[in-house]
């Protein structure tokens, strides 16, 4: 239940957690990242800051607690809250939330573990902590151009199976709980994996209902995605190589602006049928970790807004908890394609971006 974007923060329990799990077998750690940087964007399409101080560019900042409790024959309670930081002025992340980056409760056992509550999107996991070497921060981030741009769901039961043999799989199933219609913003999902010594892959597909409700100056659109995703990283020791394909359906399907105002069917990055391929490496070196990647994406739509990103980046680790960070990516956009180039914590409004920052963990 410890995905790796929580690699960068560091677990601890203090005097009053130990003396609680000693007595009840329960425990309580709170951890943390905070994280800010430069961001420089160039190419926008509108007005927009050519440089300004962010939080969360690498990865979102957040403050988090994490708990356990032992009920006998190996079954324990778990539960998360973790609120997303924007540190660069102090307010909530995701929309002003206050736990929006995950709030779920549910049980953990030798069968599995079984959590509900709002949780990550399966697809968007694998594609940022399987398939993209920047793992979905910096600019270079894979999700500016693949993949499905809703990070979590809402009202969601998930099931995780233990590993086996290297094995291991995960379903997810968000209720809708929309007036009227319980179908619309009712999702699925469900991700099979093997990770065993250098090897390291994911198949995910999920599908998200959603219909935006027709106005009196505006039509109904039906914003519903469709994607499937194959990831893979392989440790070759000089360096960790590696690559995703992905198939999108659905004019939700890629990554779009949803304060775009739709006054017509011509979506600001509209794509309802999509391929997407990433290519990427990782190097350590002396402490630094140089990073490049390639993603593009192919529009099967008769417009053929395609959209290609090139990246590199480095992160130099100054402590276990610490570390400094600095990328540039640039999207080649075609045939009036308006991709963009973000972060971990904002879609951006560029077609390239250089940011440069400091991490740590608690």
């Amino acid at each position: 239940m410890k995905p790796s974007y929580f690699a960068l923060a560091v677990m601890g329990f203090g005097p009053c957690a130990l003396s609680a799990q000693a007595q009840t077998g329960s425990s309580a750690t709170v951890y943390g990242v905070l994280d800010a940087g430069i961001v420089a964007e160039r190419g926008c399409t509108s007005d927009c800051a050519s440089s300004k101080v962010s939080g969360g560019v690498a990865s979102g900042s957040r403050l988090g607690v994490q708990g356990r409790e032992a009920l006998g024959n190996d079954v324990a309670a778990v539960y998360t809250l973790e609120a997303g930081v924007l540190n660069d002025t102090g307010q909530s992340d995701q929309d002003g939330r206050l736990f929006g980056r995950q709030a779920y409760v549910g049980l953990d056992s030798r069968l599995g573990a079984l959590t509900l509550g709002r949780q990550y999107n399966p697809q968007y996991l694998a594609l940022t902590d399987v398939a993209d070497p920047f793992k979905g921060g910096m600019a270079g981030s894979a999700s500016n151009l693949a993949g499905y741009s809703v990070k979590r769901y809402d009202n969601t039961v998930k099931y995780v199976t233990p590993a086996l043999r290297g094995i291991s799989a995960s379903a997810i199933y968000s209720f809708g709980e929309t007036p009227y219609s319980s179908a619309n913003n009712r999702a699925y999902g469900a991700t099979i994996g093997y990770s065993a010594g250098a090897v390291n892959i994911s198949v995910s597909h999920q599908r998200k209902n959603s219909l935006i409700l027709a106005t009196s100056s505006a039509p109904s659109i039906d914003m519903s995605a469709r994607n499937t995703l194959v990831a893979a990283n392989v440790d070759l020791g000089v360096a960790t190589a590696f690559a995703a394909v992905g198939v999108n359906k659905g004019y939700g399907s890629s990554p779009w602006d949803p304060s775009n105002a739709y006054s017509s069917l011509a979506l600001s990055m509209s794509s309802s049928d999509s391929r997407d391929t990433l290519l990427g490496v990782s190097v350590p070196v002396s402490g630094f970790k140089l990073l490049a990647s390639y993603v593009h994406k192919d529009d099967r739509d008769l417009a053929n807004r395609d959209a290609t990103q090139f990246a590199v980046g480095l992160t130099y680790a100054l402590s276990k908890r610490s570390d400094f960070y600095a990328s540039y990516a640039k999207i080649r956009n075609k045939n009036g394609a308006h991709y963009t180039v973000g972060n971990a914590s904002d879609a951006g409004r560029g077609d390239s971006a250089f940011n440069m920052g400091f991490r740590h963990g608690f």
